[in-house]
């Protein structure tokens, strides 16, 4: 049985099911949750932050506000299945960070959401769930 578990978590529905599966089949370990604060996600991307010499500390500053409200309902989730979690964020790339963190924490199991994106989306946008699948240090258990 996973002592030490990861739920990479976004704001997606299937994110929270995730957790939800984890709590349920997993209320006896040691789980964490995990957001990645993708840099990438900004409409100007790395680089192109713009003119002003602080934006990207401004993004970033609301983008760890964001990050704080995901975890806490998190937490809230994990209360209602009466289990405790840790939580923790970093920012870097979805998948080679949460790969990262998994392989630098000794995870056990890592659950996460698939979002189902067509081959096409796959192609063109690459697939968390996918690369965490192929290159993690741990079993995963992939959540539809």
């Amino acid at each position: 049985m996973a002592t030490r578990v990861l739920v990479p978590m976004d704001y997606s529905d299937l994110a929270e099911k995730a957790l939800r599966t984890t709590l349920s089949l997993h209320p006896d370990a040691d789980i964490t949750v995990l957001h990645v604060i993708d840099f990438r996600s900004s409409d100007l991307g790395p680089g192109g932050w713009g003119d002003e010499p602080d934006e990207f500390d401004q993004w970033l500053a609301k983008a760890r506000e964001h990050t704080h409200e995901l975890l806490a309902d998190a937490e809230a989730i994990a209360a209602e299945y009466d289990v405790d979690i840790a939580t923790d964020s970093v920012v870097g790339e979805d998948a080679s960070s949460i790969l990262e963190y998994a392989e630098d924490n000794d995870v056990d199991l890592i659950i996460l959401g698939s979002h189902g994106r067509s081959l096409p989306a796959r192609i063109l946008m690459g697939g968390v769930s996918e690369t965490v699948v192929r290159r993690a240090p741990a079993p995963v258990m992939v959540v539809r």
